[in-house]
Formats: C-alpha cells, structure tokens, sequence
C-alpha cells in the first residue's frame, strides 16, 4: 500500500517512457530540453537497459556498401536516402548532445569484407556514391584491397575491401552512462527493476501498471523495442537476437576500425587491442526471433570459427566472454514513430541501428508528445 507521500510525490507525471535504453533516455531528454519544469519518468524492466541498449558493439555506422544495395532491391533510391540521412543526423545529434569523449567516438574508419560472391558489388560503388553525395558533400565508398594483408585477413578468403572514412566506433558503456547522467542531470526520474504489465488510457490521460505501483501521466511513450509485442501483440515487428563475443587482448593487433561482412550480418571492431565481434543471426532467422537471453553454439561456434579462419588466421586468439542482446525488425528497415492514440506514442523497431536512429527517434516521439 502507497503512502500519502509516495502518492504526493512518486506516481504523477507529465510523461511517461516505457523502456530505459537510448531511445527512452533520449526521448526524456528531448521533452526536458524543450521544457524543463514538466515531469517525466521512465519505467525499465531491468537492472540494466535490457534489449540492446547496453548489450550492442558499439557501431557508429550508417550501412554497408551490400546493405545498401541490398536495400535498394526493395526501396526506392529517395527512401534508402532518407534512410541513411536519418541515420546520419541521429549520430550528429548523439556527439553533439554528450561530446565525442563522454562516449568514447573513435573515427577509425569502416571496412567491409569483400569474399568471390561478394565481387560484383565493386560495380555498383560509384552508383551508391553518387546516390549519397547530397547527404555527405563527398564519395563515402572507395576500394581498399591493399589493406587485406596489413590487416591480417586470409586472403585466400578476402578478396576485397570497401573503405567508408565516415565510420566510426563508440564506448557502449560510456554512451549509456553520459545518457543517464544527463537524464538524472535535467531532472529524469529513472525507475529501474519496473516491467510494466499493462496501460489504459483514461480522461485524465494514461495509468501504467506495474507489480507494485498504477504511475499516471498525460502522455505515455512506448520505446520498448522488441519487448513491445508483450503490451502490443499486434504491433509489426519481430525480435532479432544478436551474439557478441570480445576476445581477450591481442598482442600487435593488426587492425582499427569497424568491419562488416555479408551485407553487415556479421561485424566487428577493435576495442583497445580485442576485438569485439557480433552477428550470425542470418544462419537461423527463425531460431533467433527470441526474447530470449540465450547464447547458442550454433551462432557462437560460427563466430569463433570466422575469427579463427578469416580475421586473424595467424594468431592466437581466445574469447574472454559472449553475451546476447535483442533487437526488433520489421518488413521495412524504417522505425516505427508514430501515434497509436491522441495521448500514446510509439518509438521501436529500430533494426539493429539503435545508436543510430536512437537519438533522433527520441527527438521525434518527444515532438510528438509535446504537440
């Protein structure tokens, strides 16, 4: 039973977000910039963000050269263009609200793998540059070969590589705690350990209930993800599990930057001398559209396998830990940001780009809100 003082002070507010990653941190910030004296919580079902939020690489990336391609099968070239450029704004706006150092952005370039299938995409470089020209004032994909062997790639393997200057990485961790510093700086109340079973709206607004607390607020945003289905099972979107392992450190690792192959289903970076490696996902879409916080053999051992045989053939490499993140995917690769009703909105399926899309989705729930 709530006291008269847990009713006064800790269950009524202007705002509610539904989810603590970067998508509810950002949008909390965006409304607090806008107006500072209204309230706004947000309610997480972990101890920790738990989809993606701090489980991710740590990509600051816009897309691969055969992603783009590839989304250039089933989009027009205005939708891929928008695409990319929300992407890009929403990486601006993440630096320049926290600074590079509170997030530890590194501009070490991207590369992507090039294997014999892949070839046929050097054809297409100029078509893409050109594509993207308007959004960067400059060509962002060039042929790089002569780096496979200074990186240390099997080159009986790796046949080419594409460079993008524009790529960076950033500190997961560091992203997430600048984030939330900032939200508790502006005035944020976070509510941690507090999964939200259900929502109603009412004349008032909306109740949000929880297993030991109803909050109320005029508006509620829902930024939970892939966990959305649990309180929208109608929504359009499904669960994409992502594996991420990160070695022990590497004596003289070859490499720094960013790296993608197979149309970016698999990616990894350096983190100081490890290196930090993710995906599989395409080996079993169906087996891993799971909520599931389950690292399986089948993605792991492909991934250790891929370390051994085409990133660093010739070195000892040993796995220090893996761990799983979800993330939400949908017919389209665009976010769904919209009303589902006069005093709810909705921020998800972000695609496996949340430190992308994340901070401008934020800012455009919170526009939302706030009309």
């Amino acid at each position: 039973m709530l006291s008269f003082w847990e009713r006064q002070s800790f269950i009524n507010f202007d705002h509610i977000i539904i989810g603590g990653g970067i998508v509810g941190l950002s949008t909390a910030v965006a409304i607090k910039e806008k107006f500072p004296n209204q309230s706004v919580a947000i309610l997480e079902r972990g101890t920790f963000p738990t989809g993606a939020s701090t489980k991710n690489a740590g990509f600051a990336c816009f897309g691969s050269l055969t992603e783009i391609m590839n989304d250039l099968k089933g989009m027009t070239e205005t939708e891929v263009q928008d695409l990319v450029e929300f992407r890009w704004k929403g990486l601006e706006l993440l630096r320049s609200r926290l600074g590079d150092d509170h997030i530890g952005f590194k501009n070490y370039g991207g590369y992507e793998l090039l294997f014999e299938s892949d070839l046929d995409a050097l054809n297409s470089i100029e078509k893409v540059n050109e594509l993207l020209k308007p959004l960067f004032g400059q060509h962002v994909y060039s042929e790089a070969a002569g780096l496979i062997s200074e990186f240390g790639f099997d080159q009986q393997q790796v046949k080419s590589l594409i460079k993008n200057p524009l790529e960076a990485q950033i500190d997961t961790g560091k992203m997430m705690k600048a984030l939330e510093a900032l939200a508790q700086q502006l005035g944020i109340k976070l509510f941690t350990n507090c999964e939200v079973l259900s929502f109603e709206e009412t004349p008032e607004g909306v109740t949000v209930n929880t297993p030991e607390v109803s909050f109320k607020a005029r508006k509620l945003a829902i930024c939970s993800n892939a966990f959305t289905r649990k309180l929208l099972p109608e929504i359009a979107l499904k669960p994409g599990r992502g594996v991420v392992l990160v070695t022990k450190p590497i004596t003289g690792l070859p490499f720094k930057g960013t790296f993608h192959y197979e149309e970016g289903y698999y990616y990894f970076r350096n983190y100081q001398d490890r290196i930090i490696f993710g995906g599989g996902r395409n080996l079993d879409i169906g087996g891993e559209e799971s909520t599931e916080f389950e690292v399986r053999e089948l993605i792991l051992d492909k991934l250790k396998s891929d370390l051994k045989n085409i990133i660093l053939p010739n070195q000892k490499i040993e796995v220090d830990m893996a761990w799983a993140g979800i993330m939400a995917f949908g017919k389209t690769k665009q976010p769904i940001v919209q009303k589902h009703s006069e005093n709810i909105v909705l921020g998800v399926r972000l695609g496996g780009m949340g430190v992308a899309v994340g901070s401008k989705v934020g800012q455009r729930l919170a526009s939302l809100m706030l009309e």
